[in-house]
């Protein structure tokens, strides 16, 4: 399971919301670079970075820090926000992005996206926000009664390879991830590779996560609030089984 380190973006700081919600935001660093910069020390090569500036407005406000992160310190990131049209997703592409993660423009603007997946299937990710069984988007601030079978499956027949999930109900609230919920998407979707997000605590969380031999996890305030260190992040990330301790 890989361990994807995560930075929120907003108003170009490092910031963690609760439950998504842009009035309840905690500052974790006025410096985003050094962050990313912590994680790259530590050994990561991939962070998660989501521009909540665009997720609300549409445009790439802290575009020009992600690129730092790539330019200057030489990192792969996958970030999220702000996506609405294909020639979106090209302009991250051409900033040097390695995974462009949409949800609002799957809803909004399907026949894009298909055309996106179809060109670039390694690249797009979908992200699948969850808040109390229903599918969200726009920022967390709408939902759809879609039902996920007909929103996803004709997006994996058309290559999509990875889903990066997060309920909402947990994210950012340290209560632990959600995964009963990761299991049975699992099972409903075997082909794809899902990736967690939200509600870790700790690394019991990573570990009972990596028992449901999920693609990867993204770890964001567990880490900010000391409950995780760096060097047992990547520990786990770059570890098997038979290499963790007993006490584990």
């Amino acid at each position: 399971m890989k361990i994807i380190p995560a930075i929120d973006l907003l108003d170009g700081e490092a910031v963690r919301l609760q439950k998504g919600d842009y009035t309840k935001k905690t500052v974790y660093n006025p410096d985003p670079l050094e962050e990313a910069a912590a994680f790259r020390d530590a050994g990561f090569s991939h962070i998660h970075v989501v521009d909540l500036n665009g997720a609300k407005s549409g445009e790439f406000e802290n575009l020009p820090i992600i690129r730092a992160m790539i330019d200057e310190l030489g990192l792969s990131v996958q970030t999220g926000g702000g996506v609405r049209r294909r020639r979106d997703i090209e302009k991250l592409m051409d900033a040097g992005l390695s995974g462009v993660i949409c949800s609002s423009m799957a809803v909004k603007e399907p026949a894009e996206w298909m055309g996106a997946i179809r060109e670039f299937p390694e690249h797009m990710i979908l992200g699948l926000d969850l808040k109390e069984g229903k599918m969200a988007y726009g920022g967390w601030l709408k939902t759809t009664d879609e039902p996920i079978e007909a929103f996803l499956n004709p997006m994996i027949e058309a290559g999509l390879k990875k889903v990066l999930s997060t309920d909402i109900s947990r994210d950012g609230m340290l209560s632990g991830p959600n995964i009963p919920m990761y299991e049975d998407l699992q099972k409903r979707f075997p082909g794809v590779d899902w990736i967690a997000s939200g509600g870790v605590s700790g690394l019991g969380d990573l570990l009972a996560l990596r028992e449901k031999e999920l693609y990867g996890v993204v770890v964001g305030k567990a880490y900010y609030e000391g409950l995780i260190s760096l060097e047992q992040m990547a520990g786990l990330g770059n570890s098997d089984s038979s290499g963790l301790p007993d006490s584990l």
